[in-house]
């Protein structure tokens, strides 16, 4: 259910002939980088660097954000009723399940250049794009709705479990990509306190980030957003009326961050629809906030 949580944070990569990135970088890596600045100026895409291995800030911080999730996923299970041993498989299934579903994704997308190029099959982990994330919360989705089959669990009550977890996993996820540089904001004022500004090109050759540019760190909202709806469910999952309850507020809480984050991040990349009214990201949202919507409309009408 998160963007290479375990790949990027393991896997050793060797920097040259790393591929990805929007097609902006050429151009970018050679224009004249201007001294950075704002308070979170000084973020970069590697945590750890010795000689030519490099563990990366996304993956290492999605890495940490996935343990924080098992491990309040097992507080929330005893809440919510349930084994605490199958709520953990079942995430770490889940988890996984997203894995191979971007990398499969990754492999496809870029299978001309793997074909070329062997060897960056280990590398095409650090390529980031909503489509790969889109495409490992869905593989990580249907893992969950199997595991909830075989075993015969309690769907409502296992989404109430998974809730504040998953939104406390997002939130990781987004400091990565801040740290990174994926899903960059749009062009802020040079005035903006808060601005960030990159200036490593391995976030312009991982996630095509302009260099030298201030932007508005819209990673940085997201995981604000998504941390106040972890400790928001954290409170509701005691006390909640129904089975669902839960749930349905995470789905509302996660589409509401979604749209209205997506509207200070930069559109390259991320579809446009209705003549760009809205972004793909939006769009999902909106069906999150429709999902919830419909999940405690249901609950409160068989109360």
């Amino acid at each position: 259910m998160l963007t290479a949580p375990w790949a990027g944070f393991l896997l050793f990569l060797f920097l040259p002939g790393v591929p990805g990135g929007s097609g902006r970088f050429p151009d970018r890596c050679c224009a004249l980088i201007p001294p950075p600045r704002g308070i979170l100026a000084a973020v970069h895409p590697v945590l750890l660097h010795f000689g030519s291995v490099v563990i990366p800030s996304y993956g290492a911080l999605a890495a940490v954000g996935a343990l924080a999730a098992l491990f309040l996923a097992q507080s929330t299970a005893r809440q919510a009723r349930l084994d605490p041993g199958q709520v953990w498989n079942l995430c770490v299934a889940a988890m996984f399940s997203g894995l191979i579903g971007e990398r499969l994704v990754l492999l496809l997308a870029n299978w001309s250049a793997v074909r070329a190029h062997p060897s960056w099959i280990l590398e095409i982990a650090m390529i980031h794009h909503p489509l790969v994330a889109g495409s490992g919360i869905a593989a990580g989705a249907a893992a969950v709705a199997v595991y909830i089959r075989l075993r015969r669990l309690p769907a409502r009550a296992v989404a109430d479990a998974l809730a504040a977890p998953l939104a406390l996993g997002l939130a990781f996820e987004q400091l990565g990509a801040l740290l990174a540089g994926a899903g960059y904001g749009a062009e802020a004022s040079p005035s903006l306190p808060w601005a960030v500004t990159y200036t490593s090109v391995l976030a312009a050759r991982w996630s095509g980030t302009p260099l030298g540019v201030p932007l508005h760190p819209a990673q940085a909202y997201a995981a604000i957003g998504f941390f106040l709806l972890a400790i928001l469910l954290l409170f509701l999952l005691p006390v909640r009326r129904q089975a669902g309850d839960a749930a349905g507020l995470c789905l509302l809480g996660l589409g509401v961050v979604i749209y209205f984050t997506e509207i200070w991040r930069d559109p390259e990349g991320r579809g446009s629809l209705l003549r760009g009214a809205i972004d793909g990201p939006q769009l999902a949202a909106a069906l999150l906030v429709i999902a919830g919507g419909l999940l405690l409309r249901e609950r409160e009408a068989g109360a």
